[in-house]
């Protein structure tokens, strides 16, 4: 999968099975996964399926307000979690089956993904607080 480097704008070559915190920049050597990485219906299923870390999606839409409002806390939780887990966006309004395919019925909504699997569901733009437990929750199960 193609991951573009949040700190030089590159585009990287990243097998989802190498996932982690040694997942860096080609080209500047930044580590890839201190951002959101922006994943449309292909690259998401390879790394749901092939990651040896959690996953955490956000799936939200340009137009809604507390998908804007709560992006600045996603990235941030990205910062703090990037190389134990990696935390992604999905753009229900570009990847409309997508969306579906996984039942995303409001936005935002957070899915966590382990081991090819779904193991945690919420909705709502979460305060920092609460986007810290529930990260904090996923790699409790990661580490069962």
């Amino acid at each position: 999968m193609e991951i573009k480097c949040p700190h030089c704008a590159k585009r990287n070559r990243a097998p989802a099975k190498k996932m982690g915190s040694s997942a860096h920049c080609g080209a500047c050597g930044e580590p890839l996964l201190s951002a959101p990485i922006a994943l449309g219906q292909a690259a998401l299923a390879e790394l749901i399926a092939d990651s040896p870390i959690p996953v955490l999606v956000d799936f939200w839409a340009p137009w809604c307000g507390p998908c804007r409002t709560f992006a600045p806390t996603f990235s941030a939780a990205a910062k703090q979690f990037g190389g134990v887990m990696v935390l992604a966006k999905v753009d229900t309004e570009a990847e409309q089956q997508v969306g579906g395919q996984f039942g995303i019925r409001s936005i935002p909504t957070l899915v966590a993904f382990f081991n090819g699997k779904e193991v945690q569901r919420m909705s709502g733009a979460l305060p920092p607080a609460e986007l810290d437990r529930f990260a904090r929750s996923l790699l409790g199960i990661a580490s069962k």
